[in-house]
């Protein structure tokens, strides 16, 4: 995205990061439920808005030690697209989030006020309780793709009514 079409989306910007690590069984990734605000309820990757002035990388080093207390190298972090979320029915929770990828962290992960950890192995992913969209795109970027893509929901503020973009699967699992 260009500096020109960042000043010119008003959505809040924020970030989300998958941790991945080689498990017993195969790849897993570090999911949390969100305990409280937008998506209470929800498996989500640790992130969250942007701070006036602070890049996404910066953003994404901070959110990880917040929510799990993991610390991470910003030259780990694997830039791996953007989301464009449209909410017609509630613009308040539009937003726009860059999406990274971290293989290294040194810590364990911990719960916090915001979420509560787990890891799940990739090829078991519960889409269901996640967020509508990521089932269109989070299979590729775990498996090392990326993502640059518009969604919009639909009435119900849950289910994605649409989407355009580069990385989206239209046979979502």
């Amino acid at each position: 995205m260009s500096e020109r079409d960042e000043t010119k989306n008003q959505h809040p910007r924020v970030v989300v990061v998958y941790l991945l690590r080689d498990g017993a069984e195969g790849p897993e990734v570090l999911l949390g439920e969100k305990r409280r605000g937008l998506g209470t309820g929800r498996l989500v990757g640790p992130g969250g808005k942007r701070e006036p002035g602070e890049a996404a990388v910066e953003t994404a080093v901070r959110e990880v030690a917040e929510e799990v207390g993991l610390r991470l190298d910003p030259a780990d972090l694997e830039a791996r697209g953007t989301l464009d979320y449209r909410f017609p029915y509630r613009p308040s929770w539009s937003q726009f989030s860059d999406v990274f990828v971290c293989r290294h962290w040194s810590g364990t992960p911990t719960a916090s006020d915001e979420l509560e950890p787990r890891w799940i192995p990739v090829d078991a992913v519960p889409y269901a309780a996640m967020w509508d969209d990521a089932k269109y795109w989070l299979p590729a970027v775990l498996d090392g793709g990326t993502v640059d893509a518009r969604f919009t929901f639909a009435e119900d503020d849950a289910t994605v009514a649409g989407f355009t973009g580069v990385g989206v699967g239209v046979d979502a699992p």
